[in-house]
């Protein structure tokens, strides 16, 4: 059974502290620029990282992304969007799916993940000064199914989604209304673009999501100049 609203929010405002089971020394300096580990769960070689941007500043709220891998990847593979962390002053949480194939909700098994993630909010919650009005979800490929799927689910703690290059769009429910940022290569040939974004945008905008949409030239693979632009929408 997925996570209910109910269970989310209260695993995102409790202390994960049974959770830090295979966590060494605290880290020192959490809030120094840079990648800082999560220390959750009991998989040390699945965990994920905070990313701080250059400049932060504890009495200053950040926006945070929660940021999402593709399949058979990691929360490494995250690293394109360091440069404009730290140009727009963004926090970055990057976990690793529990499963090393994909997220939880892809292979249509809510739970592990949502759960992993909602400890980790907590810990940003707890560990950064963030500004709760600029909460988002992002990914790209398979991270951009599971974060449109997700930001849908929970579209009352994520005010906006960035999705790149989706496959899937198989939320549990719908709840609030994010902002949707939605990409797409036109030779896609991993994840076909009339297949997927073009028949997801339709739907979104009919069931009244605010839908921005961007097509580009290039195949599955993210756009530096589209990525760039979904961080400045995103800060909007």
């Amino acid at each position: 059974m997925p996570m209910t609203r109910r269970e989310f929010l209260a695993a995102a405002a409790v202390a994960p502290i049974a959770a830090r089971s295979f966590a060494q020394e605290a880290d020192p300096s959490p809030a120094a620029p840079g990648r800082h580990p999560l220390h959750l769960g009991d998989e040390p070689d699945r965990d994920g990282f905070f990313y701080v941007p250059r400049g932060y500043k504890a009495d200053a709220a950040a926006p945070l992304m929660v940021m999402l891998h593709g399949a058979g990847n990691t929360a490494a593979s995250t690293a394109y969007a360091f440069p404009l962390a730290d140009e727009f002053g963004v926090i970055l949480l990057a976990p690793d799916s529990r499963d090393e194939r994909t997220w939880d909700g892809v292979l249509r098994n809510w739970g592990p993940d949502l759960e992993f993630i909602a400890k980790a909010m907590r810990l940003a919650y707890e560990r950064y000064n963030i500004d709760r009005t600029h909460v988002g979800v992002a990914g790209f490929s398979d991270g951009a199914s599971y974060a449109l799927s997700l930001g849908i689910s929970y579209g009352d703690q994520f005010g906006r989604i960035i999705s790149m290059s989706p496959g899937v769009m198989q939320p549990i429910e719908r709840r609030g209304t994010p902002k949707i940022f939605l990409s797409h290569g036109i030779a896609d040939q991993v994840m076909p673009i009339d297949a997927t974004s073009r028949a997801f945008v339709p739907k979104l905008k009919s069931l009244g999501y605010d839908v921005t949409y961007r097509e580009y030239d290039g195949k599955h693979s993210p756009s530096a100049p589209v990525v760039r632009e979904a961080f400045e929408w995103f800060l909007k």
